[in-house]
């Protein structure tokens, strides 16, 4: 029997996080879009409205019913906007271990989305999934997605050289691929045991199964 993830809504002051809607579809297809997801992601380029209708239609329920993961939007808790994404992928249920990607709107940078999220995600895994290990690997040139981890609470653990493909836009808008390194953190349960400042400022999460 597969073990698969449920379907879960976790909900901070700010935010909301729960499994994509149709309705998501046209600002995901935005998100994706942008200049900072294109260079630092494996996403389709342009990434159409049919791109997004087939990653949460079809790839992203395979994925999570094949048990590697799951996707969740993450929404503005006031007004319903999607913010990001959170992906959770490469799981592997004997050693409880799991690795975490995120994206943020271009638009909602800069509001500390993106640790929110992460860390609500780490709560839920590790307190009511039982998870022992959450994984995270940053480009090195990304900074913003390091700086999240790091605010997260993240250790960083060692480098993976020549391990990804970014990508650059040239003088004449085209992009172009280029290899770099990948540097891998992760977080531990015993990493948010008994409060931090950045769980003290996002709030106290809370998990609600959907099925």
């Amino acid at each position: 029997m597969t073990t698969t993830f449920p379907d879960v809504s976790i909900s901070t002051d700010r935010l909301v996080l729960r499994p994509f809607e149709e309705a998501d579809i046209p600002a995901y297809t935005e998100m994706m879009n942008d200049e900072q997801v294109t260079a630092w992601t494996t996403a389709p380029h342009p990434y159409t409205r049919a791109d997004a209708e087939h990653w949460i239609r079809r790839a992203a329920p395979a994925e999570h019913g094949r048990g590697r993961g799951i996707a969740l939007a993450v929404t503005e808790f006031l007004t319903q906007r999607l913010v990001g994404a959170v992906l959770l992928r490469a799981t592997n249920w004997r050693t409880r271990s799991t690795e975490a990607s995120y994206v943020t709107a271009p638009w909602a940078r800069g509001e500390g989305y993106a640790t929110e999220s992460l860390l609500a995600t780490a709560k839920w895994l590790f307190r009511d999934q039982r998870f022992e290990r959450l994984e995270l690997r940053t480009a090195a040139g990304n900074t913003a997605s390091q700086q999240v981890a790091q605010k997260a609470g993240a250790i960083s653990e060692g480098v993976l050289r020549n391990a990804w493909i970014a990508r650059t836009q040239t003088e004449d808008g085209r992009w172009a691929e280029t290899r770099t390194d990948l540097i891998v953190w992760s977080l531990l349960p015993e990493d948010l045991e008994g409060g931090t400042d950045q769980m003290a400022e996002f709030g106290y999460a809370s998990f609600t199964e959907l099925n």
